[in-house]
C-alpha cells in the first residue's frame, strides 16, 4: 500500500480571503483535516465549499492524536494539518505530528501562507535582516527582562493585551529610546500598527490598554543603552548573591569583568 503524507496548511490570521488556492486544494483532497477547533475550521471550509472530514488536534490531545494520524498515514491516508490561524507549529500544535512523520519516514509538505509574525515584522518598519521570534512573552518579570535584554536582532513576539502595558513599561525602564511597534488585529477590520520609542508606547498604552491580538516588534538592542543588562552577567550576579555575596559589591565586580553597568545589573537582579 502506498504511504500517505502530511500537508501543513497555513490558514488566514483574520481575513478569510487570505487563504491560498494551494491550501484550498490540499484541504479538498485530504482524507482527514486535523485542526485545533473543528467549529472554527468548519467556518473557513464552509466559506469555500470545502467538504472534509475533521478531527480535533490540540495541545490537550496532541500526543495521542499524533500517533493515531501517523498510523493512518502509514496506511495511505493524506492528512492536512491546520491551526486556528496562521502557520501550524508556530506557537500552535503540530510539532509532535511533524516529528512523528519524520521518524516514520513519511513525506511532509509545507505550504506557504499567512503568518502573524512575518506580517508584523514587515509592517513594523524595523530591520528584517536578522530577527528572532520568541512566541508568547514570559509572564514573570525576571524572565521577561532577560528576553527583552537579549541581543538577538529584531525581536518579534506575541503578547496578551492585558499584559502589554506592563511589558512596555519594563521595556521603557531598560531602554526608553528603543524603537518598537505594536501590531494589533493584523489583517482584520480594526488592524492597527503603532510605531514609536519604548517610552512613547508605554505612555500611550498605560492609559488605554488595547483589545485584540497583539504582536510586539522590538528593534535590535542597542549595546550602548545604559540599562541593557546582559542576561549572562545577571545570571552570574545572581549566583554570587545566592552564595552569600553583597548584591551591590557583586554587581560592581561583575560589571567590571563584563564591561556592563553595575546599576543595570543591580536593577535587573532586584526586579526579579
Amino acid at each position: 500500500m502506498t504511504a500517505g503524507r502530511l500537508v501543513v496548511c497555513p490558514t488566514p490570521i483574520g481575513n478569510l480571503e487570505d487563504i491560498t488556492l494551494r491550501v484550498l486544494s490540499a484541504l479538498r483532497e485530504a482524507d482527514v483535516v486535523a485542526c485545533e477547533d473543528t467549529r472554527r475550521t468548519r467556518v473557513l471550509l464552509d466559506r469555500y465549499g470545502v467538504r472534509a472530514k475533521l478531527v480535533s488536534y490540540h495541545e490537550h490531545n496532541e500526543a495521542a492524536r499524533a500517533s493515531e494520524l501517523v498510523v493512518r498515514m502509514r496506511e495511505g491516508a493524506v492528512v492536512a494539518l491546520v491551526s486556528d490561524a496562521g502557520m501550524p507549529l508556530v506557537s500552535d500544535p503540530g510539532y509532535l505530528l511533524v516529528r512523528g512523520c519524520v521518524a516514520a519516514g513519511l513525506p511532509v509538505e509545507v505550504l506557504p501562507g499567512p503568518s502573524a509574525a512575518i506580517t508584523a515584522l514587515v509592517a513594523s518598519g524595523l530591520p528584517a535582516d536578522e530577527w528572532h521570534f520568541h512566541g508568547f512573552l514570559p509572564r514573570k518579570k525576571g524572565e521577561l527582562r532577560r528576553v527583552l535584554a537579549e541581543p538577538v536582532g529584531t525581536l518579534v513576539a506575541f503578547e496578551s493585551p492585558r499584559r502589554l502595558s506592563a511589558t512596555l513599561q519594563l521595556l521603557a525602564e531598560l531602554d526608553p529610546e528603543r524603537e518598537a511597534a505594536v501590531c494589533r488585529e493584523l489583517t482584520k477590520v480594526h488592524e492597527e500598527v503603532v510605531r514609536g520609542t519604548a517610552a512613547e508606547l508605554a505612555a500611550r498604552y498605560a492609559a488605554a490598554p488595547p483589545k485584540g491580538e497583539i504582536v510586539l516588534v522590538l528593534a535590535p538592542l542597542d549595546p550602548a543603552a545604559p540599562d541593557a543588562a546582559d542576561p549572562a552577567a545577571v545570571d552570574a550576579l545572581r549566583r554570587l548573591v545566592d552564595a552569600g555575596a553583597h548584591p551591590r559589591k557583586a554587581a560592581t565586580v561583575v560589571a567590571g569583568l563584563t564591561g556592563g553597568s553595575a546599576n543595570a545589573l543591580y536593577r535587573a537582579l532586584t526586579s526579579e
